[in-house]
């Protein structure tokens, strides 16, 4: 009943997202004068609608997006000189403007987006992503100032008996032929606050981590708090192979798909994590450090989509960072729901960071500049307003509107391309799915 509760709270949040992504588009719309004859969240068959005005709001079957329709998205012919339709690509192209005059009714030509300024343009294709960034901003704040955000601290939550080899199975469990782990030899003992290590005050878990490599097989002093009372002990790191992690912490992989590993101390100890409250003002650099991390991933999709096919349709394991579908999202919310000893607030908090998460991944994916997705209205709105001002600046006549129609082709192929990669994630989250 958790899991279920946990999948049905994310497709909730899911759907208001994408309610409230169209809203960023339709509002600025009508704000401008153009009008706005469906606003619809999901696709496929209509469940309920309602018409208010002179737009008909409903709720579609597939809860996987939705839209807005703006009367006149593309110029008619007329607007653009009526380009010849030799090729199957322009008789796409003339068909799509056809069908958005249709759309224009008499005495309204005015009121079509098409007849927009650039900068009216950009704010209603960028209110939807933007209004992402937005709820992503809401959320993220409201856990990191109620809850606060997870920070691993300076007590140990783990002391292993043995070193176990960096390229081990994450399930592999001592052996007798392993080295023991010198904490546990030493006398570390689960909920130990480590104060000091080699004479050096420690006040965070990425300063004690940094100490302990770079102590590898030499007599060191460690004091530790336990239960209140301060405990000296000596401790001497073995030599092992290790992890590299980069400056978000996420360990590095070889070209081959193996963990890049060096030869640093190892202690065999764990860090306990903690919820630490931020400021207000601290909640503006959280949002921007998840949105690079997020552009990042993004930037790299191709690479993450070929290495999914290979984990999913090989023998390779799947990569805990892989990129997951709806199926997947909905596993985590479930997992997050069910997971014993997890407190109400804890899991409330998870919650929120997953919309979040999903949120800022919708603002970015929608930037690329490829039709059908924003960022593609995007780039002919700039390109639109950069042939216009090169001709102001030259002082050539008018250019008129620029003929997006030429682009319903690319946005039929992306539409597909982005349809298989949904399929994919799917399956791949189905058959080989990422626990949490």
């Amino acid at each position: 009943m958790a899991y279920l509760v946990g999948v049905l709270i994310v497709v909730v949040g899911v759907l208001v997202s994408i309610g409230l992504h169209e809203i960023g588009h339709m509002v600025p719309a009508k704000r401008f004068g153009v009008r706005v004859s469906q606003y619809m969240v999901g696709f496929g068959p209509t469940l309920w609608s309602r018409t208010k005005g002179e737009t008909e709001y409903g709720l579609k079957a597939i809860p996987l997006g939705g839209y807005v329709r703006l009367i006149g998205m593309y110029a008619p012919d007329e607007a653009v000189g009526t380009p010849p339709a030799r090729t199957w690509m322009g008789r796409l192209a003339r068909d799509a403007r056809a069908a958005s005059a249709e759309e224009i009714r008499p005495g309204e030509d005015h009121r079509a987006f098409y007849r927009l300024s650039t900068p009216k343009k950009l704010t209603v294709m960028l209110g939807g992503p933007v209004m992402n960034l937005v709820i992503a901003f809401v959320l993220l704040g409201v856990v990191a100032v109620v809850w606060g955000t997870p920070q691993t601290s300076t007590t140990l939550a783990g002391v292993s008996q043995c070193v176990i080899p960096a390229d081990a199975d994450a399930d592999r469990t001592c052996q007798p032929s392993d080295q023991p782990a010198p904490g546990a030899a030493a006398g570390l003992e689960p909920g130990d606050t480590v104060v000091s290590y080699g004479g050096t005050t420690i006040t965070s878990w990425d300063q004690l981590q940094r100490l302990i490599r770079a102590s590898g097989g030499q007599e060191t002093a460690v004091v530790v708090d336990r239960d209140g009372e301060r405990v000296s002990l000596t401790v001497t790191p073995v030599v092992a192979q290790r992890p590299q992690y980069d400056e978000n912490g996420v360990a590095k992989v070889g070209a081959d798909g193996k963990p890049v590993t060096s030869a640093v101390g190892f202690l065999g100890v764990t860090p306990d994590s903690e919820l630490v409250r931020q400021s207000p003002l601290a909640v503006p650099g959280i949002v921007a450090e998840r949105t690079w991390q997020t552009a990042a991933v993004v930037g790299n999709l191709p690479g993450k989509v070929v290495g999914l096919v290979r984990t999913t349709f090989g023998h390779e394991a799947r990569d805990a960072n892989s990129i997951v579908g709806v199926v997947g999202i909905g596993r985590f919310a479930g997992e997050i729901g069910s997971a014993p000893g997890v407190s109400d607030g804890i899991r409330i908090a998870s919650w929120l960071e997953l919309l979040a998460a999903l949120n800022i991944a919708l603002f970015v994916f929608n930037l690329i500049p490829l039709p059908p997705l924003d960022g593609g209205h995007v780039a002919a709105a700039l390109w639109e307003g950069g042939r216009r001002q090169v001709a102001r600046l030259r002082g050539l006549p008018r250019p008129g509107p620029f003929d997006t129609a030429k682009l319903v082709p690319l946005a039929y192929a992306v539409f597909v391309l982005l349809g298989a990669v949904g399929v994919l994630l799917v399956y791949a989250d189905l058959v080989d799915p990422i626990q949490i």
